[in-house]
């Protein structure tokens, strides 16, 4: 065991409920628990699998709800109850992120952290893993908060962006700002100047650089967690978060640390990414037919039907024709048929289903 790698940590996202992927995605078996892209392992599980490469299995850490114990323990067989760490209430990023990190500097003093989504597609999985590498060395030997920028393919008005130096201190650059959603019009802007990357909401920082950062620029939050020094890591732990977790404020790690911290850079890699945020995210990345639809299904007789994403449950049949650009998922419960063009309605349509039907169609 190399000192690097004891001192590596990854914290994984997965508390998140996905309500854009709604109806396969829901509350209880939300996005980063579904075998997504049909090959026969869920997006966390593929997560997880990806940092085995890098750190040792005690070292990861799965920051998810109460509510997804049992998931987590059937998808990944074997994992310490004590390395799933759970959030009583849904209160963002930074309340957990805090926990975490203050949890693992009371045990190493030297740890080094990356914190990643549980839900995000990674295609260049070997450049992916040295770019963190990478970042792991540079937050080694400074202090600084890195976030890995992805490289813009496209003008999307669906990512935030960050605004980064073009001159850079082995590949690391300081970060100028971060953008919100811009307008497409923007967006091309951001492309065409290349001095823009993605969020992708993939950091790496060591335990001590973050707990002073939370001490300077959200110290609502530092206080509330710093109380626990005395029980992480023991038996009453899990009654102090219990307890005090609630407290915490509902606060992104982005509008807490990030925006405010001047010891912010970024790492620009090209690794495949997608957040599979949407439908059309994954129908972008999907194996496609020779009428470019996206398939999961059995058994489909398909007829003058183009530019779909089709999702049906196992053994399953379907008879379709004369759709082009639809979104068509059956969870078993729930039945979707929607324009893939006005898909950023289906969040809100979910929600009156809600309304009209009852909480069990979330």
């Amino acid at each position: 065991m190399t000192e690097t790698k004891s001192n590596t940590y990854v914290l994984i996202m997965a508390g998140g409920v996905g309500s854009r992927f709604w109806p396969k995605s829901r509350n209880h078996f939300p996005k980063q628990f579904i075998d997504i892209l049909g090959i026969g392992k869920s997006l966390l599980q593929l997560t997880y699998e990806r940092f085995e490469k890098i750190c040792l299995k005690e070292n990861i850490y799965i920051l998810s709800n109460q509510q997804y114990l049992g998931l987590i323990q059937e998808q990944l067989s074997g994992i310490a109850v004590s390395n799933i760490l759970l959030e009583p209430s849904r209160n963002n990023t930074a309340p957990c992120i805090a926990y975490a990190s203050y949890k693992i500097l009371k045990q190493n003093p030297d740890a080094n952290i990356v914190v990643a989504p549980s839900d995000h597609l990674i295609l260049k999985e070997t450049e992916f893993l040295s770019k963190i590498e990478q970042a792991l060395d540079y937050t080694a030997a400074n202090d600084a908060l890195v976030t890995l920028g992805i490289s813009p393919t496209r003008p999307d008005t669906g990512y935030g962006y960050i605004n980064f130096q073009k001159e850079g201190i082995d590949g690391v650059h300081q970060v100028e700002k971060f953008l919100e959603k811009p307008v497409l019009e923007k967006a091309q802007e951001y492309l065409v100047s290349g001095d823009y990357l993605w969020n992708a909401g993939i950091f790496i920082w060591r335990a001590q650089s973050i707990q002073t950062a939370f001490q300077k620029y959200a110290s609502e939050i530092d206080v509330l967690f710093s109380k626990g020094n005395e029980v992480y890591n023991t038996s009453a732990e899990v009654d102090f978060i219990n307890e005090n977790y609630p407290k915490s404020p509902n606060i992104s790690i982005d509008y807490a640390i990030l925006e405010k911290a001047d010891n912010v850079f970024t790492l620009p890699a090209d690794i495949g990414w997608s957040d599979l945020g949407t439908w059309a995210s994954l129908h972008d990345v999907a194996e496609k037919d020779n009428d470019n639809n996206a398939l999961s299904v059995d058994h489909l007789h398909l007829e003058d039907t183009q530019n779909c994403i089709i999702h049906l449950p196992k053994g399953k049949a379907a008879v379709i024709k004369g759709l082009e650009d639809f979104i068509v998922v059956d969870d078993g419960k729930v039945l979707l048929i929607y324009p893939k063009g006005n898909e950023q309605e289906i969040k809100a349509v979910a929600g009156k289903m809600v309304v009209e039907f009852g909480e069990e169609y979330l």
